[in-house]
């Protein structure tokens, strides 16, 4: 099971919480080990596990909702380091794009597919891959660099 990783990483940017994104991947592995001896020998076994794994999304018919993450901070005078608000920047502004935008980044960035796979597993010609990958790298360009409306305040009470 070397792609359960990968599977429940894209898996939680689809699902509205981790247990259904747990749920997928199982229901995903499921499928896979029934389906096994349709994989042809010169396939791409992670491009194959994906395309089950969105065949199952697909059929759930669930409609994917950004909900934020709450952290619960335990102790108020600790300083969150900046990495972590980096990374909580990321992903909200990630969990903030259209889902077929998140789904090509996903797959495209995080997990190194190459477009002709990605748009084998989104059943997707590879020029809507290629256009939605860039305007999901616009999108997200776009919303790291927008500043915050609490950051604009306090320039404006400092100057």
């Amino acid at each position: 099971m070397p792609h359960t990783r990968s599977l429940l990483r894209v898996a939680r940017r689809l699902a509205s919480d981790v247990s259904a994104a747990e749920d997928l991947v199982q229901d995903t592995l499921l499928s896979a080990w029934r389906g096994f001896h349709q994989l042809r020998a010169d396939a791409n076994a992670q491009a194959w596990l994906f395309r089950i794994l969105f065949n199952a999304w697909y059929a759930r018919g669930r409609k994917v909702r950004s909900v934020p993450v709450m952290m619960p901070l335990h102790d108020e005078s600790s300083v969150i380091s900046p990495r972590f608000d980096e990374a909580m920047e990321v992903s909200r502004a990630l969990d903030s794009l259209e889902v077929e935008h998140r789904t090509v980044l996903m797959l495209g960035v995080v997990e190194g597919f190459t477009c002709r796979e990605t748009a084998e597993i989104l059943s997707i010609p590879v020029g809507t891959v290629m256009s939605r990958l860039s305007r999901a790298r616009q999108a997200m360009r776009a919303r790291l660099n927008a500043r915050s409306p609490a950051e604009e305040c306090v320039e404006k009470e400092a100057s």
